[in-house]
């Protein structure tokens, strides 16, 4: 059984030192009530795409706050993790809790209506 592969391995630790990065050190309002859902690195190393969400709906204030701390965060991570090339940060909105959360709304919906025909029958 193989393992993960070093570039998964490097987009999890740069996962995990961002989301305490972000936490910690960063002190613009606009980047402070948002997660770090997901690394992806290039095979190369030089670009890794950070993939985040906010609940409030203010995605594209978080997504300037993250590139302006971009060059910040790139550093402390440079600090931190010991690679040869630190990957360029490119900040992506994921949307995809907010539609789970929406499925998940829908179905609920869906159940108590469902339940409300039964109970009328």
């Amino acid at each position: 059984m193989t393992g993960f592969s070093r570039t998964d391995r490097v987009a999890q630790q740069i996962q995990r030192e961002l989301a305490e990065l972000v936490r910690l050190e960063i002190n613009d309002p606009r980047v402070k009530l948002l997660t770090i859902t997901g690394v992806e690195v290039a095979n190369d190393y030089s670009h890794a795409k950070v993939f985040f969400t906010r609940l409030d709906g203010k995605q594209a204030e978080a997504q300037q706050g993250l590139e302006r701390a971009g060059g910040f965060l790139r550093s402390k991570l440079a600090h931190s993790l010991k690679l040869r090339i630190m990957p360029q940060l490119h900040f992506v909105y994921d949307a995809s809790v907010e539609r789970g959360s929406r499925l998940s709304q829908l179905i609920d919906q869906a159940v108590a209506q469902d339940r409300e025909n039964d109970s009328e029958s």
